[in-house]
């Protein structure tokens, strides 16, 4: 089960896996990016951002100016706003008091070294918001006091190792029992992010790769972010042709993906059919491309998420999509 909610200062939006699965079949690819840019739409409209922006435009007795793109999208918000309300309506499903704790989702976050744990805690805690029950996050043994004090809500698992502390006649036998203790979870698990503060160390990389080959064993969703990108672009087997992998690039990465896959670079001209070119080339893949213009594309459609949003760009926002995802 996956769930929706819509208060006055946010709409985060989440679909059942059955509902979900059977709106797929039906509609294909464009139903499933429709939400997505409807929810984008819906969050722009209720955010504090965007609510703090009029309070300043009134206080100060300003005006927006009405020949900027971002006042047209702004006008546009009401209609919008209500299709989305119509379709979170239709998708979120009948609360059932008889469900017990992990059927509303159960999440694992594989990432977090000694240099990176704030990312892996933005993108577990960031699933908890929106809904799911349960939120576990494997890391190393140094980063995880740290991930645990953060909140009290996160299962961590200090399963991770990193080569400096791992004498080389040890690896072997250390990256069966990583593999080992992940795999005792896995079949609890609804959707594994991998990537959010691995860092890239070869050993723990290596590590994260089986990891990933067992969940494809599985039939398990992978969202890949952070270094999951850097691994996943120098070894393009671990996701090529799975269907339920999503790739969520920012504008390096993208662009790295580009160099390797297409052995191009990036073409803003014509960016959505280089989006096209580059999913249906690795394989079934999901890619949301991080950017202005959100693009989205599953290697056989392309569709846009335009909005206005917030104009700051921070470490930590794309890790909180990257746990909000195994939702949608």
């Amino acid at each position: 089960m996956r769930r929706a909610f819509l208060n006055s200062s946010l709409v985060m939006i989440t679909i059942n896996s059955s509902a979900y699965s059977g709106c797929e079949q039906e509609h294909g690819m464009n139903s499933r990016i429709a939400i997505l840019d409807s929810a984008k739409t819906c969050i722009l409209y209720f955010s504090p951002v965007f609510r703090r922006q009029q309070l300043l435009i009134r206080s100060l007795r300003g005006s927006i100016d009405h020949h900027q793109p971002h006042y047209r999208d702004m006008q546009a918000i009401r209609s919008i706003e209500v299709d989305s309300e119509s379709i979170i309506r239709a998708i979120t499903p009948v609360l059932d008091p008889t469900r017990h704790k992990g059927q509303a989702g159960n999440i694992a976050v594989i990432g977090g070294c000694r240099e990176y744990t704030g990312a892996p805690y933005f993108a577990a805690i960031s699933a908890l918001k929106i809904g799911a029950d349960l939120s576990h996050v494997f890391c190393t043994k140094d980063a995880a006091p740290v991930i645990k004090s953060y909140s009290p809500e996160l299962i961590v698992h200090p399963v991770l190792e990193e080569s400096y502390n791992v004498r080389e006649e040890y690896k072997r036998s250390i990256s069966n029992d990583v593999l080992a203790e992940v795999d005792k979870w896995m079949e609890r698990f609804d959707c594994l992010v991998v990537g959010p503060g691995l860092g890239r160390d070869p050993f723990l990389l290596d590590c994260v790769s089986e990891i990933i080959r067992h969940a494809r064993q599985s039939n398990i969703p992978i969202v890949i972010d952070g270094d999951g990108l850097f691994l996943v672009t120098n070894n393009l087997n671990l996701v090529s042709d799975y269907a339920l992998a999503v790739l969520t690039p920012n504008v390096n990465e993208y662009k790295r993906l580009v160099q390797k896959v297409l052995s191009s670079e990036v073409n803003e001209v014509d960016a959505p059919q280089q989006l096209l070119s580059l999913a249906k080339q690795i394989g079934g893949v999901t890619i949301l491309r991080k950017g202005n213009n959100d693009l989205i594309s599953d290697g056989d459609t392309v569709k846009s998420v335009s909005v206005y949003g917030s104009s700051r760009r921070c470490g930590g926002q794309g890790d909180i999509l990257s746990g909000s995802e195994f939702n949608v």
